[in-house]
C-alpha cells in the first residue's frame, strides 16, 4: 500500500515510506520517498515521479543514479519526466532519478557509509538489499521492497561508463528474456550485450523477479553529454510507444551491434595512456589501440587489438593506474 507519513512534507510534497501506484488517482504525482536514516539519524529522501494514466496498461519503473558519478543517466531520467508532463498515457511510469544520494553528493560511484566496516559501497552489487545487513544493504532493502518491485512490470536502469572512461549508447539485455531484448533494441543503441547478469546487480534482480529489465549506458561518467541524454529520452519514448503507454507510432529500429562477448584491455602498469582509436571504430588484429607513457613522457607500452573487433570503450582520463581499463572491444556476432 502507499504509506504517506502524516504531517510530514518536504517543499510542499508528501513524504512516503511505501508506494503502490494501483492506489493512486490518474495523473502526475511527486513524492519524497523516505529510504533510511544516515549515521546522524537524519532521514534520506529520494525524489519520485509517478505518471499514471486513466487507462490500464503496463507499469514501468525507470531508475538512475545507482552509481553516484553517472550523471547522464540522471539527466536522462529527469528529461523523460519532463517529456511525460501533460501527456496522456495508459498504464503507469514511475521514475526514480537519483538513487545513490550519498555517492552523488561526493561525486563518487560508490555509496558513502559512515560504518568503517563497510568495504564495498557499490550499490549495484547489493540488490535486493538486506533488512539485517550493512548500511547500503538496508538502504536498498527499503527501496527495492517498498518502492521499486511493487510498481514494475518492466524496468529500465540508466547508467554511464565509470569516471575516466566512455561508452557509446550501450544496452545490456538478457537474451533469454524476449521483452528485455525488445526494449534494448527499441532504445536504438549503438551496441547491445547479451548479458545473463551477475548476482546483486539491479538488472539481474529485476529479471530474477520476472520483471524484464535492461541497463542502458550513456557516455562518460561525471561529464554531461546532451546528445546521449537526448538519445536515451528518444529510446525510452520508443519503449513507451511500443508497449502502448503512449498512443503514438514508435520509431524504426536501427540495427545495433549485438554480441555476447567483450574483451577488456587493462593497463599493465601505471602511467599516461593516449587512445589511438575512437568509439565504435572497427579495428583489425594487431592494430594500435593506445600508447602509454611514463612520468618522463617516454613511451613504455603499446596496446594492440588481439583480434578484429569494434571499440566499445576507451579511457578519457590519461593517467591510469595499473589494472585500469584502457580499451574494451566488442565482438559482433
Amino acid at each position: 500500500m502507499t504509506t504517506i507519513i502524516e504531517g510530514n512534507q518536504i517543499d510542499g510534497l508528501a513524504v512516503i515510506s511505501a508506494l503502490d501506484v494501483n492506489q493512486l488517482d490518474a495523473g502526475q504525482h511527486k513524492f519524497w520517498f523516505r529510504a533510511a536514516t544516515n549515521a546522524l539519524g537524519q532521514s534520506q529522501h529520494l525524489p519520485v515521479w509517478v505518471f499514471k494514466g486513466e487507462k490500464a496498461g503496463t507499469k514501468i519503473v525507470i531508475t538512475a543514479g545507482v552509481h553516484g558519478d553517472e550523471y547522464n543517466g540522471v539527466l536522462a531520467a529527469q528529461a523523460i519526466a519532463r517529456e511525460l508532463k501533460n501527456k496522456e498515457i495508459a498504464g503507469c511510469i514511475t521514475i526514480i532519478p537519483t538513487l545513490n544520494l550519498s555517492g552523488m553528493l561526493n561525486h563518487s560511484r560508490d555509496f558513502f557509509s559512515s560504518d568503517p566496516d563497510v568495504s564495498c559501497g557499490n550499490l549495484n552489487r547489493h540488490f535486493p538489499g538486506n533488512a539485517d545487513g550493512n548500511e547500503p544493504q538496508r538502504f536498498l532493502h527499503a527501496i527495492w521492497h517498498n518502492l521499486m518491485k511493487p510498481n514494475a512490470e518492466l524496468a529500465i536502469d540508466l547508467h554511464t561508463q565509470t569516471t575516466g572512461t566512455v561508452y557509446p549508447l550501450y544496452a545490456f539485455a538478457d537474451f533469454r528474456i524476449a521483452d528485455a531484448v525488445n526494449m534494448a533494441r527499441l532504445m536504438n543503441p549503438d551496441a547491445i550485450l547479451d548479458d545473463p547478469g551477475d548476482p546483486g546487480i539491479l538488472e539481474t534482480v529485476w529479471n530474477e523477479s520476472n520483471i524484464p529489465s535492461i541497463t542502458v549506458e550513456l557516455g562518460v561518467g561525471r561529464y554531461t553529454d546532451t546528445v546521449m541524454v537526448a538519445r536515451a529520452v528518444d529510446g525510452a519514448m520508443n519503449i513507451f510507444k511500443h508497449y502502448n503507454l503512449l498512443d503514438e507510432m514508435p520509431q524504426a529500429i536501427t540495427p545495433a551491434i549485438e554480441s555476447a562477448r567483450v574483451t577488456s584491455l587493462r593497463a599493465i602498469q601505471g602511467g599516461f595512456i593516449l587512445p589511438q582509436v575512437s568509439l565504435m571504430q572497427h579495428v583489425e588484429t594487431d592494430q594500435l589501440l593506445a600508447v602509454q607513457y611514463d612520468s618522463f613522457g617516454e613511451e613504455v607500452h603499446q596496446y594492440r587489438a588481439p583480434e578484429s573487433a569494434v571499440v566499445l570503450s576507451h579511457n578519457v582520463e590519461s593517467m591510469r593506474a595499473a589494472g585500469a581499463l584502457v580499451i574494451r572491444l566488442i565482438h559482433p556476432q
